[in-house]
């Protein structure tokens, strides 16, 4: 049990668990006890560099007062926090009884020791993994009636893009299978404009069509029990309080009562006022192009996520209750966007991916000056004006509105909450680190990196040490989880909240603490053998960093910047 227990990766959330339960006990355990409080809230993670000085985890008088009748925490208690053991625990190193409350401290060492000796891949990847299918659909990318063009693109509907982009590279990463709908012509315009954006979108040949699945989609909801007759609809158009007919309706027209499929089959979260919507030629077509994608899914558990602005969540959900209707029992959530708001301009997406791209060489050609030519400054062009339309665009709760400053005067920001140059500077910085250790270790000056077995990982004393290991490559894998556990909840609305611009926030606080710490700490020191201990040490940390940046641009679809 003890090597299980020591191979384990390390986690946040088993430790709090851990000490909450030592905290708590038994009633019989411990005199005096009075309350017992929920677990989650015994205990908080520090996070800042001042209180990361003294403690690494706290359990505040507050909740000692409630846990005991005269605040004060038994012998046996203590004990039990100090000899804290289990799968994924960081070890205890002490503990103590202050003023703010009980405060622990972690071995800071061996968790050092446990990360990095290993090689932290285990860091780098969601904790467990799912199973399931995932059909991630964009409306904004479905033919209304044509394929649209970057220049119909809004920039409410090229954040929805980006988001179903980024949501697809999340599930992925946790196990499901994914796809996206709809599947686009090859060679178009739209696609070009996302490969631009580094988007690998599905295509399909510019001829293809889906007509015979539409033509059974139509027969299907023709022959659906919630299709209106023709007497109920003269009943609705004559009778008190019904609906009145519409001014210029096709008397043949399909029509479908929303309002049924949503009460009738139990779906919570639908808008009351769907009533009876109008089958339309579009309509079907999106609906063809869902089961199209659904179909290749060869596992039994289906979830479609409509990926939507706020503008146009209506009309999706008069899509999904249709696709209801015309027998299809797949699980359906929405995942909604706010606006994206531009004060004093109006810009097509074209038009603003054209902007960020013309200010990202111009700040390029004003930093590296003649040299931003070629090929090569093309890519990283590209790239970087990428990461900058990600994070402008992904930095904020997905509900929530975006207020881009698009004056064409105005630079590309390095800096702030949506620091995508930023971030991809940072990442580019380690790169440079190991390359200049390399050609240390050519020139004969370093010896190769040993073993960690090798190493004293007590030489990492630096406090941005140890606040980069345990505010970020402890943590990652709990982040990656969280998408998917959003997507698992059972009984919720048609609805999803997922936390979808964590790895964005995340990247940039990484970005900042790791510039702090690089500006301040000179990582390849002296070649001097009593000084390699401690190189190597940091050398392991930021190699763990290194690769830990390339993990979260993953998951943007984001390759990293190797060389600025």
């Amino acid at each position: 049990m003890e090597n299980i227990e020591e191979l384990s990766p390390l986690r946040i959330t088993p430790t709090v668990r851990a000490l909450s339960s030592a905290l708590r006990g038994k009633r019989e355990d411990v005199p005096g006890v009075r309350v017992f409080p929920e677990p989650e809230k015994l205990w908080f993670k520090e996070s800042s560099a001042k209180n990361l000085r003294n403690r690494d985890f706290l359990s505040p008088t507050t909740m000692l007062n409630t846990l005991y009748a005269d605040g004060q925490v038994p012998p046996a208690v203590m004990s039990r926090v100090l000899s804290l053991r289990g799968s994924g625990v960081l070890p205890v190193a002490g503990g103590e009884v202050m003023g703010e409350g009980l405060r622990v401290r972690v071995d800071r060492a061996a968790a050092f020791r446990t990360v990095l000796a290993g090689g932290a891949m285990e860091y780098l990847k969601p904790s467990s993994q799912k199973q399931g299918c995932v059909v991630i659909n964009c409306p904004a990318l479905h033919p209304k009636p044509t394929t649209p063009t970057p220049d119909m693109l809004s920039l409410g509907q090229l954040r929805t893009v980006l988001l179903a982009d980024h949501m697809g590279a999340l599930l992925r990463r946790q196990g499901f299978a994914v796809s996206y709908c709809p599947i686009l012509p090859e060679d178009s315009n739209i696609i070009a404009f996302l490969r631009a954006l580094g988007i690998d979108w599905p295509t399909g040949p510019a001829d293809r069509t889906n007509e015979e699945l539409e033509d059974k989609i139509q027969e299907a909801l023709k022959g659906s029990p919630y299709r209106e007759k023709e007497t109920e609809r003269g009943r609705r158009a004559s009778g008190g309080g019904g609906r009145k007919a519409e001014e210029g309706e096709d008397e043949g027209a399909l029509r479908i009562n929303l309002k049924r499929v949503f009460q009738e089959e139990g779906l919570l979260g639908y808008d009351p006022s769907l009533g009876t919507c109008t089958v339309h030629r579009d309509s079907v077509s999106h609906l063809a192009q869902l089961d199209e994608s659904t179909a290749e899914c060869t596992v039994a558990m289906v979830t479609a996520l409509h990926v939507t602005s706020c503008q146009d969540e209506f009309r999706q959900q008069q899509i999904a209750m249709l696709w209801r209707a015309s027998g299809a029992t797949h699980t359906q959530r929405h995942l909604v966007c706010g606006p994206v708001k531009t004060p004093g301009s109006q810009l097509t997406a074209a038009q603003y991916l054209q902007l960020r791209r013309g200010q990202m060489k111009e700040a390029s050609e004003m930093k590296y000056g003649d040299q931003v030519e070629g090929q090569t400054w093309d890519d990283i062009i590209k790239v970087m004006t990428s990461a900058t339309v990600r994070f402008e665009l992904l930095s904020t709760v997905h509900t929530s509105p975006v207020t881009l400053d698009v004056q064409r005067e105005g630079g590309v920001s390095t800096k702030g909450p949506r620091g995508g140059v930023f971030v991809m500077y940072n990442c580019a910085r380690l790169h440079t680190l190991f390359d200049s250790y390399q050609r240390g270790v050519e020139k004969g000056l370093y010896p190769e990196i040993p073993e960690g077995s090798q190493l004293d990982f007590s030489a990492l004393k630096e406090e941005g040490e140890w606040l980069l290991l345990f505010n970020y490559l402890i943590p990652f894998a709990e982040l990656l989880d969280q998408s998917g556990q959003a997507l698992d909840c059972e009984g919720g609305g048609a609805r999803v909240n997922i936390k979808t611009e964590q790895i964005c926030k995340f990247l940039v606080s990484l970005s900042k603490d790791f510039s702090s710490y690089y500006n301040r700490v000179h990582v390849l020191g002296e070649p001097l053998p009593h000084l390699f201990n401690q190189m190597f040490c940091r050398l392991y940390l930021l190699r763990a960093l290194r690769e830990l940046y390339h993990s979260a641009l993953d998951s943007l679809n984001l390759p990293p910047i190797r060389q600025l």
